[in-house]
């Protein structure tokens, strides 16, 4: 057909295909980007976390530790900036560490589930370590490169009868440069290094916080009764918004044969891994 009607009209609806087009990439992409910002975010699952042996002197006590089925499966869920969604889920790094750490402490540990029967155990003291808080940090909100985490624990100790004896909370922290890791891997070793931290804070504050040691020269009882009785949770004092922890450092032997003592550094600017000469313990 040689309409020239046609021919005149056929580029005009070509252009106006072209801008249908256009307008629907837009309208699709707009849609798209707007719900990868709504989703973005990151699930983060630690590995169990582990120290080397600290050159300390075991407590000669005997103790159990029961470990709650939410501060062995502890996960937090958190939103940043309204468009984040972050899940931290944390496994049984805490109950490996606790266990290990108590291990290195105390002459004899018997570690308990959340349904296992206390009766007839006998023992100095029970711990029953939990989770208080948990917050953390990424660029996006502190506009740096660092990742932090901070952690507030609780020791509940009872003593051989089964009546709580002490009540200690005690804040970890740590953080991670983004520089040379990738993924969550900065957030991770934040989580270890508050972990560590929490570490050493026990190795070093426990007996004096808590006055554990004292159970020792208790008159033995018939054992520990089935069921704790349920303690009153007292307030963590209210710790400045913020003010970094000071650094602590627990003697520790070297990772390999290098001669000469190594030092667990909790100090997140240094490297974990370091083999530098021990420091003086500052006991504050």
């Amino acid at each position: 057909m040689n309409d020239s009607r046609y021919r005149d009209n056929a580029p005009g609806a070509a252009a106006g295909k072209l801008i249908l087009r256009a307008k629907l990439r837009s309208l699709i992409g707009g849609a798209l980007l707007s719900v990868l910002a709504a989703g973005c975010g990151s699930n983060v699952t630690l590995d169990p976390v582990t120290i080397p042996t600290p050159l300390i002197n075991k407590m000669p006590l005997s103790i159990a530790v029961r470990i709650p089925a939410e501060f062995e499966h502890f996960v937090h869920k958190d939103e940043v900036l309204g468009r984040e969604n972050w899940t931290i889920d944390l496994g049984r790094s805490n109950a490996a560490l606790f266990t290990q750490l108590f291990d290195f402490m105390f002459d004899e540990v018997t570690v308990l589930g959340p349904d296992d029967d206390a009766a007839g155990l006998v023992v100095d003291a029970l711990i029953e370590p939990s989770i208080d808080a948990f917050e953390f940090s990424v660029p996006s909100q502190s506009k740096t490169d660092t990742y932090a985490i901070w952690i507030r624990y609780r020791l509940k100790i009872y003593d051989s009868s089964g009546d709580q004896y002490a009540n200690w909370p005690l804040s970890a922290y740590g953080k991670s440069e983004q520089t040379g890791l990738t993924g969550t891997e900065p957030l991770k070793r934040a989580a270890v290094l508050a972990m560590r931290d929490a570490a050493a804070l026990m190795i070093l504050k426990l007996d004096t916080s808590t006055g554990i040691m004292k159970l020792k020269d208790r008159p033995p009882s018939t054992g520990m009764p089935a069921a704790l009785p349920e303690a009153t949770v007292e307030a963590a004092p209210e710790e400045p918004e913020q003010q970094a922890p000071q650094r602590r450092e627990v003697v520790l032997p070297p990772p390999g044969p290098v001669s000469g003592p190594a030092a667990l550094s909790m100090d997140p600017e240094e490297d974990e891994d370091s083999g530098e000469a021990a420091e003086e313990i500052d006991d504050e």
